[in-house]
């Protein structure tokens, strides 16, 4: 009987496509695929370790796991991804649950190490993160009409408050024709929506030829048959050229919606969070971006409390948000990461003043997505069904204003035709929950 295998993955979507990677090779090397870690002999941690609160649910869910190891339940626990690459060692002697801990440099011999840990031996190997694999096989965990296109790993922005650099190594490109094979794979196997991920997805080609290829490789995409949505995530301000505004403006399928992480506005802090541009610099680039994609949306995230960020710089930031008033946004109290620039920096703020800087920056927010809510009473949408609410009563799915997990639903009801998961309707707006549009399947 093949031996039983789970993966809890955690943190973020490029996260995710590391562990569908790691369910493919497992899966060839003849072990079972289960999806409840209670009913698996071995199970696999891969693990976020970009802010203390990621770092808190990784450890979290090993002692959790540790829990079912005791009662006998599972025989081995096996940790990788970035909690595991950037404390190595130090995870097994800190968390005696831990059968193996396993660099991102190894996940290619995820196999081996699992048979190690069933068979008793306590594993550490953190090769070269260089070896981490950028292609190979998956086995798709989100649901079949939508998937996630990883184009690169690593980053070379060091921002000062980010360990992702240390984690992950230099920015590295896939080959544009090894993306565009895997996004044909993905669309024969039923893929409607793209969703096109990196650190910093607007440096992609860089190292390849010595200038940004995302525009390009964009257009590519989108002569994928079967493909109807291609989303744009994780843009860096300053590589936002009119050529990726262009493409974006006249492809049809990808749809009107750029993340655009902008982390603050003031032009000090983003001077100390080596990050280049100022309120001026980045009002103009998002009213052009406005003003050539109409209807845009725009998704951003801001961080709160910065080592001296003072009480007027942090004024500044909540008024430009309120003056451009982003469709989507996120605000993130500032973490102290620590190995760091940003976490020897002197004038750290107190978690409160950094905490209510943010419940300030989102309470903002609401308010703008609910007058957005309202513009759209009356108006047609396309929407993409997920399922069916049996607690609303109701269907619900996603606009094309609306990213897989970071952003919200659209909720309908409908006639006699039923929709299915994967399906594209259109929904007439009547009313909005929260910051959540309601309304009528159109028949």
């Amino acid at each position: 009987m093949n031996e039983k295998v789970g993966i809890v993955s955690l943190g973020c979507a490029k996260n995710q496509v590391d562990a569908e990677m790691l369910l493919y090779s497992l899966r060839e090397h003849g072990f079972q695929i289960v999806n409840d870690p209670a009913d698996a002999d071995a199970v696999i941690v891969n693990t976020c370790g970009f802010i203390e609160s990621a770092k808190q649910e990784s450890i979290d869910e090993i002692i959790e796991l540790g829990a079912l190891k005791r009662e006998g339940k599972i025989r081995a626990i096996i940790v990788t991804g970035c909690l595991a690459e950037r404390y190595q060692n130090e995870l097994t002697k800190q968390l005696y649950e831990v059968d193996a801990a396993i660099g991102i440099g190894a996940n290619a011999k995820i196999a081996e190490v699992v048979r190690q840990a069933l068979g008793g031996e306590k594993v550490e190997l953190f090769p070269d993160k260089l070896e981490l694999p950028l292609n190979g096989g998956r086995v798709q965990s989100t649901p079949f009409y939508t998937a996630y296109l990883k184009i690169a790993e690593g980053c070379d922005n060091r921002c000062t408050y980010c360990a992702i650099p240390l984690i992950r190594g230099g920015f590295r490109s896939r080959q544009p024709e090894e993306v565009i094979a895997e996004a044909a794979i993905l669309a024969q196997k039923g893929v409607k929506e793209l969703n096109v991920i990196a650190q910093d997805t607007t440096r992609y080609g860089e190292d390849l030829t010595g200038k940004p290829q995302l525009a390009s490789l964009l257009r590519e995409l989108c002569k994928i048959d079967g493909l109807r949505w291609i989303r744009v995530l994780y843009c860096y301000p300053d590589r936002v050229t009119d050529e990726l505004i262009d493409t974006i403006a006249s492809e049809e399928k990808i749809v009107k919606y750029i993340d655009l992480p902008l982390q603050h506005c003031n032009g000090e802090v983003l001077r100390r969070m080596n990050r280049r541009g100022d309120r001026a610099s980045l009002t103009a680039l998002l009213k052009k971006i406005r003003k050539r994609i109409p209807n845009v949306t725009l998704r951003t995230t801001f961080i709160t409390g910065f080592p001296g960020e003072t009480e007027e710089q942090f004024e500044e930031l909540a008024a430009f948000a309120d003056e451009i008033r982003f469709e989507r946004m996120g605000c993130f109290a500032y973490s102290q990461e620590e190995d760091t620039p940003a976490a020897e920096f002197p004038d750290q703020l107190d978690e409160e003043t950094k905490q209510n800087r943010a419940d300030i920056m989102m309470e903002q927010q609401q308010t703008v997505m609910a007058e957005n809510c309202e513009k759209l009473i009356g108006t047609e949408i396309e929407v993409l069904c997920e399922g069916y609410d049996r607690l609303a009563a109701c269907f619900f799915g996603r606009s094309a204003a609306d990213a897989p997990e970071v952003d919200g639903c659209v909720f309908f009801t409908c006639g006699k035709r039923k929709p299915a998961a994967g399906e594209f309707v259109m929904v007439k707006v009547e009313d909005y929950l929260g910051c959540d549009p309601v309304g009528t399947m159109i028949e």
